[in-house]
């Protein structure tokens, strides 16, 4: 069987989480989503870990069922130098023993969704392979709580300790990931990090599994590579739709290319800020293969469908217009995932006009205008006024062209005269 899977999101119990992230909401929106599986996320904490059992039962080892929806149990960590880590427990009983273990190093794990920890990267790892516990680095790239925002490498980091998959992060897709040649062993996960239960962002980015049932045990197999199992498609947000794809500043989010921000001491021109460097820019530092893995899945680059509806409607994503179009799309196709890749345009048209049907047909077709995000802010998406103006029908032959993003410094330096030369 073929599960679509977002296993990293959080609960309110960690900080700048809605309040509407609950089990009986989640369900629903992994649902309309199309979802089958759903990371618990922090169940480290032991409140939310009482309204998974309050809300669901148990269906299997380390599985829950909640409306249909399997529930894995996850959790993400941070260590002594603030390197997010994910977790994948096999059981409620590894959780607690997780819990007990990791409390002699931590002041909040049992009031923080995402607790912080005194000990480091390898420490972590060796604690969760003594208790049966998957791990792996969280959102990897990012340059704020991620693995090479401190480390230059998967060794320096966990030393000899073992760890299962790398999770790619929304400024990041596969082909950017394996210029790594030390990633080619590891699976990859694209998860959400969700703080919201909204569909513009659970679900944003998932994983389809191929496995024989939704249960902890086949996932593992398929993260491990085992028994015929495996994920087939990682599937996620363009990565110049992430907040940090691009060096930018992080006040006024103006974008640098790496060798002027480098000039300019890491300060913005414009505002003073400091300027993030952008994950585009450190794997291009830390590249050394252009080999790819012959058994990587393909990677598919989504843009959450309440965006695109809002882009054409020029709406906030969560206004009733925008939500009202969202529901009816899926009250005819069945799910998020089923319009954004396998609904017909004639059909999506007849339903809710051209409009936003060519805006799919341009999605699903790499047309729509990219502007990368930077510094903490998400990329937008833009419709071309080429395919606005196109009919249906014409919509094969048109040419789109992009835009330039960078900023461009009052003394430019000679390497970025010469490379423009």
């Amino acid at each position: 069987m073929l599960v679509d899977a977002d296993l990293h999101i959080h609960s309110r119990y960690s900080k700048a989480v809605s309040k509407l992230m609950t089990f009986p909401i989640l369900a629903e929106n992994a649902k309309l989503k199309g979802l089958g599986i759903v990371g618990t996320g922090d169940i480290l904490n032991p409140k939310w870990e009482e309204e998974l059992l309050r809300y669901a039962k148990k269906v299997d080892e380390g599985t829950y069922e909640i409306k249909g929806i399997r529930f894995l149990l996850t959790a993400e960590v941070e260590d002594n130098r603030r390197v997010h880590h994910l977790l994948l427990f096999p059981n409620i009983e590894a959780v607690k023993e997780m819990r007990e273990r990791l409390g002699r190093y931590s002041n909040d794990i049992k009031s923080e969704g995402r607790p912080h920890l005194t000990i480091n990267a390898a420490e972590i790892a060796d604690l969760a392979n003594e208790v049966g516990v998957l791990i792996g680095p969280s959102h990897s790239f990012t340059p704020w709580t991620a693995l090479y925002k401190e480390y230059n490498s998967l060794k320096e980091a966990y030393n000899n300790a073992k760890i299962h998959f790398l999770e790619l992060g929304l400024s990041a897709d596969s082909y950017m990931a394996d210029k790594i040649k030390a990633h080619h062993k590891l699976t990859y996960l694209s998860n959400s990090d969700a703080h919201s239960p909204q569909p513009h962002r659970l679900g944003r980015e998932f994983n389809r599994f191929e496995i024989k049932e939704a249960t902890f045990e086949e996932v593992k197999k398929a993260i491990l590579k085992r028994g015929g199992r495996k994920i087939i498609l990682n599937a996620g947000l363009d990565p110049r739709l992430g907040k940090y794809h691009l060096t930018a500043c992080s006040r006024c989010y103006t974008k640098y290319r790496l060798e002027d921000a480098k000039r300019l001491g890491w300060r913005c021109e414009l505002c003073g800020g400091i300027i993030k460097k952008g994950v585009h820019d450190r794997i291009l530092e830390l590249a050394d293969t252009k080999e790819k893995p012959k058994d990587r899945p393909p990677y598919l680059h989504l843009a959450p469908l309440a965006e695109i509806i809002a882009m054409v409607l020029n709406k906030g994503v969560e206004t009733k217009s925008v939500k009202g179009v969202w529901e009816r799309l899926l009250k005819e196709f069945g799910s998020e995932i089923k319009v954004l890749v396998d609904a017909p345009i004639e059909g999506i048209a007849e339903l809710i006009g051209d409009d936003i049907a060519k805006a799919i047909w341009a999605f699903r077709n790499e047309k729509l205008i990219v502007i990368p995000g930077g510094g903490g802010k998400y990329g937008e998406i833009k419709l071309p006024e080429e395919v606005k103006r196109a009919k249906l029908e014409d919509l094969e032959n048109i040419e789109v062209n992009g835009e330039d993003v960078y900023y461009k410094p009052k003394q430019s330096s000679i390497l970025s005269f010469l490379k423009k030369n």
